[in-house]
């Protein structure tokens, strides 16, 4: 019988021992079981120089038994024909050679969980489990299974493998391929959802999130655009604000002599106020279809655009009707509010009305003449230049040029529409904008050189020039404009 290993303590509790103790006197813990402490054998120089190797022992060589009384040699014994143990305590089983004389390819030891390096293969050729803990290696059943073919296969190199990569004992997992939206088999989502642009795989929760990803959805008015016969507008959310506060309105009608008459409304909701992107959609809707009621009928257009403005007002000062209990629960709430400019063309005629800081411009078609600015701000700017306090570079120099005056909204001061009416004598285009794009291309000339020349006939391109032109800068604010040929063309002709 083997000696037992001498040990200070017990491996499982430190308890101390005594000298030829069998079992801890703490926990019980069987001290036949642990085995001898390897021999320290380091393979890194920690010192700089390597400790010389152990010295060899000679070998011993069994004593060859003396022949017989007759002379005949003793039998001679194969290696194969001793039985003996393997190193797990089991009966070791000699294989003979395989069909064809070849001998089986040897196997690289695994190491694992404390498993000897000696282990004899199991009969059938197939290689026992490790008596340790391993996660990453298959079954027994399916280690078991592996004929020799498959084995002798895990000598080569072949990652793509299957045989292989069992026969080494490890998993080899791909990596997940990205999913190329050119080719791949995207289903169709089910009626009235939406699939995420970012994963291609989950649908859009009402909060405008992916269930998948969670990734969130760009809004429907982060980018809008709409053409309209000859008209055509465009909104931006722009690069710095996390939603989009414009809204426009562009439509067509008839006059009661059968004149066309288009119209564009842009607003511009107040940051500072509660809900501006609602108050801009309220009033561009309500001005819009007010344009639409009374210009069939006969209405002058200049006091069509004035009752748009009153319609717009009404609009935006219903917003601010709330209970009174969602009053005490949210004190610091004010009204919402927002800018409004529109413009109606007909054939003769050009209307502009406004209330804020949003502008209107006229860009002839034959640049050798002048542009001009059609509105004046409600802001702090503008009044410091009527009043003679400052220049017009001074005011909008100054940290307060951009505060308003006018605007839309239940806390106004008082409404003030303001409208005009031009009778231009050569053709050209409207641009109808916030300060989103104005504050790139402030002057009428600034403005003038930004539209393409070709605006008269393709005006949602010259829109689409325009907004790229305030990203361009900077986009710091919600872009919006509208282009509006003059004179209107007759019904049925567009934009090329």
């Amino acid at each position: 019988m083997s000696q037992m290993p001498q040990l200070a303590a017990c491996p499982s509790c430190e308890w101390p021992l005594e000298s030829g103790d069998r079992f801890c006197g703490a926990c019980g813990y069987d001290l036949s079981v642990v085995p001898p402490p390897p021999k320290d054998t380091p393979t890194i120089t920690m010192n700089g120089t390597a400790p010389p190797p152990p010295p060899a022992a000679a070998p011993v060589w069994p004593v060859a038994p003396e022949t017989g009384a007759s002379g005949t040699p003793a039998p001679v014994h194969l290696p194969g024909d001793l039985r003996g143990a393997d190193s797990g305590g089991s009966e070791a089983h000699a294989e003979g050679p395989q069909s064809g004389g070849a001998e089986p390819p040897a196997r690289e030891s695994q190491v694992s969980g404390g498993a000897p390096h000696d282990e004899a293969p199991s009969p059938g050729g197939a290689e026992r489990p490790a008596r340790g803990v391993r996660f990453d290696r298959p079954t027994e059943s399916a280690s078991s299974a592996e004929s020799p073919s498959s084995a002798s296969s895990a000598s080569s190199v072949s990652a793509s493998s299957a045989s292989s990569a069992s026969d080494a004992g490890d998993y080899h997992l791909a990596a997940p391929q990205p999913v190329d939206p050119r080719t791949a088999d995207l289903s169709t989502p089910p009626a009235g959802t939406k699939t995420c642009v970012a994963c291609r795989a989950g649908q859009v929760d009402r909060d405008g999130y992916c269930e998948n990803c969670g990734h969130a959805q760009p809004r429907e008015r982060d980018h809008m655009e709409k053409e309209l016969g000859a008209v055509a507008a465009v909104s931006d959310r722009g690069l710095r604000h996390h939603r989009n506060e414009d809204a426009f309105t562009v439509s067509s009608t008839a006059l009661p002599d059968g004149s066309p008459a288009v119209v564009a409304i842009v607003c511009d909701g107040v940051s500072s106020a509660t809900r501006p992107d609602d108050a801009s959609l309220a009033a561009s809707r309500a001005a819009g279809e007010a344009l639409l009621e009374t210009l069939p009928r006969g209405t002058h257009p200049q006091q069509a655009m004035h009752d748009a403005i009153v319609a717009a007002s009404n609009a935006v000062n219903s917003l601010a009707e709330e209970p009174r209990t969602a009053q005490e629960h949210a004190p610091h709430q004010n009204a919402p509010a927002c800018t409004l400019v529109g413009a109606v063309v007909t054939s003769t005629l050009l209307i502009v009305g406004w209330v804020g800081d949003s502008r209107a411009y006229w860009v002839p078609t034959d640049r050798s003449s002048p542009p001009a600015r059609l509105t004046e701000d409600d802001s702090w700017a503008a009044q410091m230049v009527a009043a003679g306090l400052m220049n017009e570079a001074e005011a909008y120099a100054d940290h307060r040029a951009h505060a308003i005056t006018g605007w839309l909204g239940a806390d106004a001061y008082e409404l003030e529409p303001h409208t005009a009416a031009f009778k231009p004598d050569r053709p050209g285009v409207v641009v109808v904008c916030t300060d989103g794009l104005w504050n790139y291309a402030e002057t009428a000339e600034e403005m003038a050189e930004v539209v393409p020349l070709d605006a008269a006939q393709r005006p949602l391109h010259a829109a689409q020039v325009l907004v790229g032109h305030a990203l361009d800068g900077g986009g710091h604010d919600n872009v919006t404009v509208a282009v509006l040929p003059f004179p209107a063309p007759p019904h049925g002709a567009g934009s090329a």
